[in-house]
């Protein structure tokens, strides 16, 4: 039986916490800092097409934070807690982890970062390393799932998930193999989210998925949080007519989003992938289409009248809280200045996206 510690219970943490104890093989202890007493309360709530509906469903252990689950070694800590390094640095919520006494008397974990983004498990591979206890064991993972938490008790969850994983290498984004020692890293987490129903692939060129991932979030996430608009309103009719041929209700401003908008957002994913060359993707790991595949993937599954889909970051904004633009933009704009890579369009979507996050910083801080 392993000891898995799971920090961050919205969404996405409470789906791996609940596949995590399906496994048979798991005892999950998880920190819900921000619906802890509702948790305690009444336990969560699964409506998920997947795994069913489940009501008052509870780990097998519940803490407020890291420092009171700290009594024991895991074997795996699971970050689930959205990256936003402006209010919380990985490092530091994980602190108790990382000093005496729990170091003195308990090995370290492995670690498997659940967070999107590029480059957020690179302060936590550096804090392990300082300990002095051996390589970090880092899983990183691109994560494609459809869930929400709806209510502070409530998530809803498809019929889909599926987890691309691999071991982090701070700065090599083209490794092509996984030593023995590595491999069976993963294949130990692997066999745990397989027993417990998950879907998960091993790989071990998990930066280069990553990276590929990011390529709808820089275009389409920044996008709709700039505009308070989800991608429907790109790709549908204004009268909600889904993809049915019908006429606009304005159509000149509808033709200049085609004629404007949309090769702006191809521009965008073009400079992704100028910086993907420079980081040593070649053609073969990122292949000139995704810019094409991107676009045409997008289109049908926002432009159809039952689409309901909103970004994550569009939906912190509207919640009022802090948005992962340094993970998610920031980071590409530094990469590309490391490479001496020119992109113009990424620079200003970070450039108007700190804007917000100043002000959405200023609301939630300390009065």
């Amino acid at each position: 039986m392993k000891d898995v510690l799971l920090v961050g219970f919205g969404a996405v943490g409470a789906i791996y916490s609940l596949i995590l104890k399906r496994s048979g093989r798991a005892s999950v202890t998880v920190i819900a800092r921000g619906n802890f007493e509702s948790i305690s309360s009444h336990g969560m709530h699964f409506k998920s097409k997947k795994f069913g509906d489940i009501q008052g469903w509870r780990p097998d252990r519940l803490f407020k934070s890291v420092a009171e689950a700290a009594d024991r070694p895991y074997s795996h800590v699971v970050v689930a807690s959205k990256a936003i390094p402006e209010v919380m640095r990985t490092p530091t919520l994980l602190s108790p982890l990382l000093s005496s006494p729990y170091i003195d008397n308990h090995p370290q974990p492995t670690y498997v970062i659940l967070q999107n983004g590029l480059n957020v498990e690179k302060g936590l591979y550096y804090a392990v390393q300082k300990l002095c206890q051996g390589e970090p064991k880092i899983i990183s993972t691109a994560l494609y799932i459809g869930t929400n938490l709806v209510d502070h008790n409530v998530v809803e969850h498809s019929h889909f998930d599926r987890l691309t994983m691999g071991i982090y290498r701070p700065e090599n984004y083209t490794a092509t193999s996984n030593t023995p020692e590595e491999q069976s890293t993963l294949d130990e987490f692997e066999s745990l989210l397989h027993d417990g129903g998950g879907t998960v692939i091993v790989v071990p060129e998990v930066q280069r998925l990553k990276f590929s991932k990011n390529f709808w979030n820089v275009a389409f996430s920044s996008l709709a949080t700039l505009t308070r608009y989800p991608i429907q309103a790109i790709f549908r009719h204004p009268d909600g007519s889904g993809d049915t041929p019908a006429p606009y209700v304005f159509p000149g401003t509808a033709d200049l989003i085609k004629d404007y908008t949309l090769p702006n957002l191809r521009a965008i994913l073009q400079e992704l992938v100028n910086v993907g060359r420079a980081l040593g993707f070649d053609e073969t790991a990122l292949p000139s289409s995704l810019v094409q595949s991107t676009l045409e993937n997008t289109a049908p599954l926002h432009a159809t009248a039952d689409s309901v889909h909103i970004p994550s970051m569009l939906l912190d904004v509207e919640k009022g809280r802090p948005i992962e633009v340094e993970v998610i933009v920031g980071e590409v704009v530094r990469l590309a200045r490391g490479k001496g890579v020119d992109i113009p369009r990424i620079e200003t979507l970070y450039a108007f996206l700190l804007v917000l996050q100043n002000q959405l910083l200023r609301s939630s801080g300390p009065k």
